[in-house]
């Protein structure tokens, strides 16, 4: 059995906290009966694909109360799930791929989330969950045919589209967890074939989250190791403009999931694990700004 079968036979289970009586079991076995592959699309989506069948799972066990729960920024599981249509379509429509759900009028995430989760609130959660699912697989394919170096265009942002399809991938993945989370249910993180990219992308983001920040690294250097499946080790100028890295001033070693999710705003940088050498000023600093670009 290949690391994929496995993440889709495994998508969902059970925490050992779930109560004896519990009807959290029989719903998981059900889910299972339903849960649907990841779709075909080019290699380098590959770790989006993946994250949205993994979410797919999860919600094919949700039943009402769940769909009613607030998960995150005050949304309910199913206002959640149409924030992903929503910005999955901003990115389709970027690389002309079909635009599903309502016409397209607000192009910003913000603007486009609330068009598509007032249209949303008219539906059924299942309708939701259909929409959401047939929109990123209708990416998923269209991905097939393009280039991953082809510019694309999210939030003003433009980026090659194989960058912002990892940074959906990672936004899906986060969003699982958030629902899994409320859900008491545990999922696996992604296999390590797609867990590296994931992370290499969050390892480049680091000098454009200090600027953000209003913190500029040029002429420092970066040496980081992310621990565990997926992980590696990144010699990287902290300058945006800088391609040659110098000798590191500082040294940072985490746990790649962990990593990933500070990224995505879901770990406390004053708290976060991590092991620091060199110059802990920087890298404090570097650790301080990594969410910076996480949003809703």
């Amino acid at each position: 059995m290949n690391p994929v079968e496995r993440l889709y036979l495994d998508a969902m289970m059970e925490d050992p906290a779930v109560p004896a009586r519990s009807l959290r079991p029989q719903l998981l076995a059900g889910a299972r009966a339903r849960r649907r592959p990841a779709a075909p699309t080019a290699s380098w989506a590959e770790p989006y694909a993946a994250r949205v069948a993994a979410m797919d799972a999860l919600l094919a066990s949700a039943v009402d109360d769940d769909w009613a729960r607030v998960i995150v920024e005050g949304w309910t599981l199913q206002e959640l799930v149409a924030h992903l249509a929503a910005k999955d379509g901003l990115l389709a429509a970027s690389v002309g791929a079909p635009v599903l759900g309502p016409p397209l009028g607000a192009t910003d995430s913000l603007g486009r989330t609330s068009d598509v989760q007032a249209y949303e609130r008219g539906r059924s959660p299942e309708q939701t969950r259909r929409d959401w699912r047939a929109q990123a697989d209708a990416l998923c394919r269209h991905l097939a045919g393009l280039p991953p170096a082809m510019p694309a265009t999210l939030d003003g942002v433009e980026i090659p589209v194989s960058d912002h399809i990892l940074a959906r991938g990672l936004e899906t993945w986060i969003h699982a967890d958030d629902a899994a989370r409320t859900a008491r249910v545990r999922l696996p993180d992604p296999i390590p074939e797609h867990l590296r990219p994931t992370a290499d992308l969050c390892a480049r983001l680091l000098p454009w989250t200090m600027l953000f920040s209003g913190l500029n690294g040029a002429g420092r250097t970066l040496r980081l190791t992310l621990t565990g499946p997926g992980g590696g080790d990144w010699l990287m100028p902290l300058g945006v403009e800088e391609r040659e890295p110098g000798e590191p001033d500082a040294h940072i070693t985490a746990d790649v999931v962990k990593f990933c999710f500070l990224l995505g705003g879901r770990e406390d940088p004053v708290d976060f694990p991590a092991e620091v050498a060199g110059d802990l000023a920087l890298a404090r600093d570097v650790l301080t700004t990594a969410p910076a670009l996480s949003g809703p």
